[in-house]
């Protein structure tokens, strides 16, 4: 039987997104049997993002400054926004290392269900950075749910008239995908965005 302190912990793990009571369990004996290697190092990182977290100002980011990173970095194209849901999603998007412009964090979806409202997001941030000038294009990259299409639609029509160019993601048939496993929604989207063949 273990201590309450390393139930506890155990417990505090098993919040986590992905882990389950038993996962914590592993995490939390790996951790006891790597004291010094594992524990100790994940104790610093913890308490030195606890201590300097922020949220940037400008783009909704977390970061450990503000602005952030990628807000103050030079190579980045200030012309080109991607608008996204969450932070996550943001972070999905850096991944692939292909964006090479800045982006902008709306702290969730509307949703009437759930009671989001457009004064709930960060919207009106949204339309005042375009307004500044200095932004030729929006890549609205909300999610391929309800939710998100609403959104997106939400933002589009508030930036109607603005002179920029407003893209969105397109949505399909993910790589590797087998048509016979894919739901409905997400091959009626795929024909209806079908290109030319190229070559």
């Amino acid at each position: 039987m273990a201590s309450s302190e390393i139930e506890a912990l155990t417990q505090a793990l098993a919040r986590l997104p992905g882990l389950g009571p038993r996962s914590a369990r592993r995490a939390v004996l790996h951790l006891l049997k790597r004291r010094e290697s594992a524990l100790t190092p994940l104790l610093r990182a913890l308490e030195t993002v606890n201590a300097r977290l922020r949220e940037c100002s400008q783009c909704g980011n977390v970061d450990t400054a503000d602005p952030c990173a990628i807000c103050t970095d030079p190579r980045r194209d200030t012309r080109a926004l991607c608008v996204v849901e969450e932070v996550a999603d943001l972070w999905a998007l850096e991944r692939t290392r292909l964006f090479p412009g800045r982006f902008h964090v709306l702290g969730g979806r509307l949703s009437a269900l759930d009671g989001v409202r457009p004064e709930d997001l960060t919207i009106d941030r949204l339309v005042a950075r375009v307004q500044g000038g200095g932004i030729d294009e929006i890549v609205l990259a909300t999610n391929a749910t309800l939710e998100g299409q609403t959104t997106a639609h939400y933002i589009a029509e508030r930036l109607d008239g603005l002179p920029l160019r407003l893209t969105r993601l397109a949505h399909g048939l993910p790589v590797g995908g087998e048509l016979d496993y894919l739901d409905e929604g997400t091959l009626a989207q795929a024909l209806r965005a079908r290109r030319p063949l190229d070559g």
